[in-house]
């Protein structure tokens, strides 16, 4: 029996066209791993969103329907922030959730704090908080500010402000008008850390 001899040029084509094909299709492995991960975070995001909000949704006896409505004042802007909108007040159901949730990220950050963005961004996502709902805002006298949009349905308001400080955060729940960014919101500053 004879051997074939391929000629030399073949053989490097077909190694090429191997190469190829395992770098595209890792490529495009990473890709939808990528999307599987941020598909995934915004998941879990939802899965916990929603049990907040089931324990913020009280029900009236006999099962008639929920309570809620708007029991909040309106706050003072500070009309030399840069931003276009004024926030919104938050529903009875949004300030309980604004309110565990700030409760959730205090408790993360309890004794550590956070002295830049990039650990406010770090242990919001390992709160499954998927990063794009995470958005980065200007400091203000040296403090790391970070936005994180709530809403998860329609006519929902709910956002948090986190401010780092080095053994602490701060977190306050605003109301952010439907169609408009977290990031447009015009809201009063806090410019010296809370005494405790």
């Amino acid at each position: 029996m004879r051997t074939k001899i391929l000629p030399k040029s073949f053989l490097v084509k077909s190694v090429l066209a191997a190469t190829l094909s395992c770098v595209v299709l890792s490529c495009y492995g990473a890709t939808n791993a990528a999307a599987a991960t941020d598909s995934d975070a915004e998941t879990r995001f939802l899965n916990f969103a929603n049990s907040i909000t089931d324990y913020c949704t009280p029900v009236l006896p006999g099962g008639g329907g929920v309570i809620d409505g708007d029991l909040s004042e309106p706050t003072d802007l500070d009309s030399t922030q840069p931003v276009s909108v004024e926030e919104v007040p938050l529903t009875a159901i949004e300030k309980c959730r604004g309110e565990l949730h700030a409760e959730r990220i205090h408790e993360a950050f309890s004794s550590t704090g956070a002295n830049d963005y990039e650990v406010l961004h770090e242990k919001l996502t390992a709160l499954d908080y998927p990063a794009a709902r995470i958005h980065w805002m200007p400091e203000h006298a040296g403090v790391p500010r970070t936005r994180i949009d709530l809403r998860v349905a329609g006519g929902d308001h709910l956002a948090v402000e986190v401010n780092g400080y080095n053994t602490f955060v701060t977190v306050e729940a605003f109301g952010v008008p439907e169609g408009v960014s977290v990031t447009d919101v015009r809201r009063n500053l806090v410019l010296d850390p809370p005494t405790f």
